[in-house]
């Protein structure tokens, strides 16, 4: 008999997911275990089993779509078995988006085109204002969706400030090729500029970053402690644990490990809010923002404070690199009790940071700056770092956060209270 495989949920705040890969077309046999689709969700693009065994006779959604959770992904059964019925009481359980079978491609069909590190399909070329110049500055595009423009015709083009638009091509269909723009007698002419734009599909990744940091801003009342802090005792320090570490220690993991040390003297701050009762954790797991092409990602290093330098270098990398890969399980997503964001690196001195739910606090991180300092009574050179800690004033008072702040500071300047023997 045939059976409904559905859309999976397969994250917590995952509501909908797009099929960016089939492994499977109709006729196919499915066995349990088998790869059946790559799925992309509002944080990674995960592989999914089928846990069901037959022959695959109709597909809900096709390649580049998305679809609700719960809705019909598949159906396996016998060959020739009829799922018309099926098909009709499995959607009327959910609201779902217009489904079809999707035949096997052909073997002479052009496979369609998507961007680079999204399996949406491509932004769509907006139509030209009707005031704008007759003249053409994007890349044509035939009525089957193939440029009529050869990558390495479009590569001399704009070595040679010429504009596409200008040519008419001799290539297959009119595609204009290498010899067009080599012959094109116009070369020295200046390119018009016209009004247009491009529409790119909202990514799984970026809906759910818009919807969680758009109900942290306007349900979570936001307050913002900033802190100077000096940095030239903690610049030698990691000169001379990087002289004897296993791995390269970076400021942020520093900042990551007195982060966590901090909060173990102010468990206040490690809290979240469930609207009836406050949740206060006894254990830390700092979530480290990091940022991907199509938004933002939070890995969670789990019992921070229980983890030498070393073991956190070494964490962080690994999610860093997953997270631009888009390889990132829930399970390393998922717990965080505290958040870092850190701007430094890319020439901030400040900013302010959303809180990133559960948490009641985020602290964000400004770049190590050169700055005059004034040491009894003389102004002397030196370097600081200016961080903020944005709260949840429901649960963290002003006199909490600053406690907070007061000690992450006395760790940063006086790095002998942090590092034990052990914390290399």
């Amino acid at each position: 008999m045939a059976e409904i495989i559905r859309m999976p949920k397969l994250s917590d705040t995952m509501t909908e997911g797009v099929v960016s890969a089939w492994h499977k077309k109709i006729g196919d046999t499915v066995k349990s275990g088998e790869l059946l689709a790559d799925i992309e969700t509002d944080k990674a693009t995960m592989e999914f089993e089928s846990f069901q065994e037959g022959v695959l006779l109709y597909l809900g959604v096709e390649k580049g779509k998305a679809a609700p959770v719960d809705s019909i992904l598949a159906i396996v059964g016998k060959k020739g078995e009829d799922v018309t019925a099926l098909i009709e009481s499995g959607n009327k359980k959910i609201t779902a988006p217009a489904q079809q079978k999707v035949e096997p491609e052909s073997k002479n069909e052009e496979p369609k085109k998507t961007t680079e590190g999204n399996n949406s399909p491509a932004p769509k070329l907006a139509e030209k204002a009707e005031y704008a110049a007759p003249v053409q500055t994007t890349t044509p595009i035939s009525r089957n969706g193939r440029s009529k423009v050869s990558p390495l015709a479009k590569r001399l083009a704009k070595e040679r400030h010429i504009n596409i638009g200008l040519i008419k091509g001799t290539g297959d269909g009119g595609r204009v090729v290498k010899r067009d723009i080599e012959n094109f007698s116009g070369s020295a002419l200046p390119v018009q500029a016209t009004e247009g734009y491009t529409d790119e599909p909202v990514s799984q990744m970026r809906k759910t970053i818009a919807k969680r940091l758009s109900e942290s801003k306007f349900s979570a009342p936001h307050f913002y402690l900033t802190m100077e802090i000096e940095m030239d005792e903690m610049m030698k320090a990691r000169d001379a644990i990087n002289s004897v570490a296993p791995i390269k220690i970076s400021f942020n993991d520093i900042i990551l490990k007195a982060a966590a040390q901090a909060l173990r003297a102010h468990p206040k701050v490690n809290v979240s809010w469930r609207g009836d009762f406050i949740r206060y954790y006894n254990h830390i797991h700092i979530g480290v923002a990091v940022a991907v092409s199509e938004g933002l990602l939070v890995p969670v290093i789990r019992f921070a404070d229980t983890k030498t330098l070393s073991q956190i270098a070494v964490q962080t990398k690994e999610f860093a690199q997953k997270a631009k890969d888009k390889k990132l399980q829930p399970a390393e997503w998922e717990g965080n009790t505290f958040t870092i964001s850190n701007l430094g690196m890319f020439g901030i001195d400040e900013f302010t940071a959303i809180i990133n739910p559960p948490d009641s606090c985020i602290l964000a991180i400004g770049g190590i700056r050169p700055a005059a300092l004034v040491k009894d009574g003389n102004l002397v050179p030196g370097n600081v770092m200016k961080v903020t800690l944005s709260c949840d004033h429901r649960i963290v008072d002003g006199a909490t956060g600053s406690k907070f702040l007061q000690t992450f500071k006395q760790f940063m300047e006086y790095p002998v209270l942090l590092f034990g023997m052990n914390s290399i």
